[in-house]
């Protein structure tokens, strides 16, 4: 008896999304780990209260596989997005281990919106940072957050950049996938932000 109400509250557990309130804890969580791997960085690569000027935001540092330039706001953003993903792993997924994926790879989507599928496909894929989804299920997407660590004055002040931006065009590729909520990115400076 007590394995069949066990098995009963497992399956009423895993056909729900998280509820209103689980989202705001997320979010909230999300904002934090993003401030920390911001925060961390900073102090690592500039010391106690200090962070990169603009001109040290576009310094090229080197070059990627294509031979395109590669800013230290790209290599710092880097470091931060990995520390931020470990706050992620430690606060968000010991809570909700069946409804979160970090970095789930989609292919392209289709005509009709809100049909995921996992791919191991690179090219042309899509990779979100953080989705929230119907449990042991990320085909099926609740919610889906970009992490984004602006470097410059700028990019601080309006992280989604101009209404032709690629951060812009990304979330609406992101809105593909499904969803009950527009994407979003969580950034330091401003948390979290649906447009």
């Amino acid at each position: 008896m007590s394995r069949a109400v066990e098995t009963a509250r497992t399956l009423a557990t895993l056909k729900e999304f998280l509820e209103e309130a689980d989202l705001r804890l997320v979010e909230n969580l999300l904002i934090e780990c993003a401030k920390e791997a911001d925060f961390q960085i900073n102090e690592r690569e500039y010391g106690e209260g200090k962070t990169p000027d603009d001109a040290e935001c576009d310094r090229v540092v080197g070059y990627d596989e294509k031979g395109k330039k590669v800013t230290r706001a790209m290599e710092l953003g880097t470091m931060k997005h990995e520390v931020a993903f470990a706050c992620v792993k430690q606060r968000l997924l010991t809570r909700f281990p069946e409804n979160i994926s970090i970095e789930p790879r989609y292919a392209p989507p289709g005509p009709t919106p809100g049909q995921s599928v996992l791919t191991d496909q690179w090219t042309g894929s899509l990779k979100p940072d953080i989705v929230l989804h119907f449990a042991r299920n990320p085909t099926r997407v609740q919610c889906i957050f970009d992490f984004k660590f602006p470097c410059t004055l700028a990019s601080k002040s309006n992280p989604l950049g101009p209404k032709t931006s690629d951060v812009r065009a990304q979330l609406e590729k992101y809105d593909k996938l499904g969803g009950n909520c527009p994407s979003g990115i969580v950034t330091p400076q401003l948390g979290v932000n649906h447009e």
